[in-house]
């Protein structure tokens, strides 16, 4: 193609990065946008301690349902536009594109990219919801997907590939559309590291007035009570761990001492920043993972090396019918799951997305969307197919907790699933130690994100607002899981669902403008 004119690049506009910053108590941040999004933040915290909890959980509940019973349509759709979208760039001529210019060169290595894009942008909800998902769709705990006979094998087959379908192509096309768009105008144009400055194209100038300030202040509060939905289940996960393993009550005073330690860990990775703490870190996560699932595989082989094959089948024969929105018999399987899952993956992707486009400089469009999409699907498949498979195969033969009593507890049944095996103390410790890393990962890589955008896209804002935004990630997740008491998990959804809604939209916008941007690259 052709260079056009290009009109989108930081030379064709006055803003200077920063320009509307203002740098007081060791801070360096936007005025508008970081004084709303905290203003907001704040109000919110000091509202659930003025609010009776049950009060609070009723009205965050009702706000829910009603997005879910008016937009489930909306969702749907929009996730199966993202992933069709992202397809169609690996195959496009603007797949060729390099981000950064025909020039730049890859900043981290190849392994080390991935470690950082995976553990920032599944971790503690793999581990959450690896045995809990399938093990509830198998057994009809909850309810079941296309609504087939639970504790059969269609039933294992629908419920692998159910799992397969809320944690591959999809989450990682709506993750892939913010970095790529990030890491576009930033890298290529000049652009500030911000949400708003993807919208260029289509706002012109206006990204740098009130239009761009709202865009920018909904991604921090979207990312924020994203990340705290996962810190909440990661801290459900890790007391519940610590409770099976030493006897510990797993009540919220723990749940609450557990984040509060991970947030002091993050905030130490945070202020060293990726290369020195965040990449650190995200290495130490995949080893142990990895080293957990190849231990699991080995001691299931029979079950899990006979579940892949199945579970890549489940997810290739059913994605068509569950990605579709319409005359669905399992109405109550698509708005309790799907549609959850779709506003959490939303709610995150600013946090996500922002990350992944800072650690990508240098890649091509082909070969960033390819890794983006293909190489998380692949681990994916795999990983829920070790800890899933193993999960039904407990329940079909009656082995162990899950076997006997069911799926009883969701925050419990990964830790109930290796008691089952040879040296599940071991494994049960292995995995209490894998959710706090991947907790730490989340937090600090989130903390850098937001950071980022309340700093008018700054890459080197002053380490005290970093740790600010550690400690709000912290704050707002204690403060969900206080409303939600016993029932966390709906206060935890509530707040994703709540803050996704008007991100969607944002979202669909950001495919347009990216286009317009691409347009006029040089490739």
């Amino acid at each position: 193609m052709t260079k056009g004119i290009d009109k989108y690049s930081i030379d064709n506009t006055d803003y200077t990065i920063g320009q509307d910053n203002v740098q007081k108590w060791g801070f360096d941040v936007h005025n508008s946008v970081f004084g709303i999004s905290a203003g907001l933040i704040l109000l919110f915290l000091v509202a659930t301690l003025v609010t009776d909890p049950e009060t609070a959980k009723t009205a965050l509940n009702g706000v829910k349902n009603q997005i879910i019973n008016h937009f489930d349509v909306l969702f749907m759709w929009s996730g199966n536009i993202f992933v069709i979208f992202c397809l169609a760039l690996i195959v496009s001529p603007f797949g060729r594109i390099r981000l950064g210019g025909k020039e730049a060169t890859a900043e981290h290595s190849f392994l080390s990219w991935l470690s950082m894009l995976f553990a920032a942008g599944m971790g503690i909800g793999l581990m959450f919801w690896s045995v809990a998902e399938p093990a509830g769709y198998f057994s009809g705990a909850y309810s079941t997907p296309l609504n087939v006979t639970a504790n059969t094998p269609e039933a294992a087959k629908v419920a692998l590939g159910a799992t397969m379908f809320h944690w591959a192509l999809h989450p990682w096309a709506i993750y892939g559309v913010v970095a790529l768009s990030l890491a576009f105008f930033c890298y290529n144009k000049g652009l500030p590291l911000s949400i708003r400055s993807i919208f260029f194209p289509i706002l012109g100038d206006r990204a740098w007035g009130w239009a761009g300030h709202i865009v920018d202040i909904l991604a921090v509060l979207a990312t924020l009570f994203g990340l705290a939905t996962s810190l909440g289940l990661g801290a459900q996960q890790a007391a519940s761990g610590i409770h099976h393993v030493f006897g510990i009550d797993a009540g919220i005073g723990l749940q609450i001492f557990v984040i509060i330690g991970v947030t002091i860990l993050a905030t130490i990775s945070v202020v060293r920043g990726i290369d020195g703490g965040v990449k650190v870190i995200s290495n130490i996560n995949m080893v142990i993972a990895f080293g957990l699932l190849i231990a699991l595989a080995l001691i299931g082989y029979s079950v899990t090396f006979s579940t892949i094959p199945e579970t890549l089948m489940g997810y290739v024969e059913n994605i068509i019918s569950l990605s579709n929105p319409h005359g669905r018999e399992d109405e109550n399987f698509m708005h309790g799951w799907t549609i959850f899952y779709w506003a959490w993956w939303i709610s995150w992707s600013p946090f996500v997305g922002m990350f992944i486009a800072r650690v990508s400089k240098g890649r091509t469009v082909r070969e960033f969307m390819t890794a983006v999409l293909i190489v998380p699907a692949v681990v994916t498949l795999v990983w829920m197919s070790v800890f899933g498979g193993l999960a039904i195969d407990q329940i079909t033969n009656h082995i162990g907790t899950l076997g006997t009593q069911g799926l009883n507890d969701v925050s419990l049944a990964m830790f109930q699933m290796f008691d089952a095996l040879p040296y599940g103390n071991v494994l049960s410790i292995i995995g209490v130690v894998l959710v706090l890393v991947f907790f730490i990962t989340s937090s600090d890589s989130g903390s850098l994100v937001i950071d980022s955008i309340t700093a008018g896209g700054k890459l080197d804002a002053p380490v005290p607002q970093r740790v600010f935004w550690a400690l709000m990630e912290g704050a707002i997740a204690i403060a969900l899981l206080w409303i939600g008491g016993s029932d966390a998990i709906q206060a935890l959804q509530a707040g994703a669902i709540s803050t996704a809604l008007p991100f969607t939209v944002i979202l669909l916008l950001m495919c347009v403008s990216l286009v317009k941007g691409m347009k006029t690259e040089t490739f």
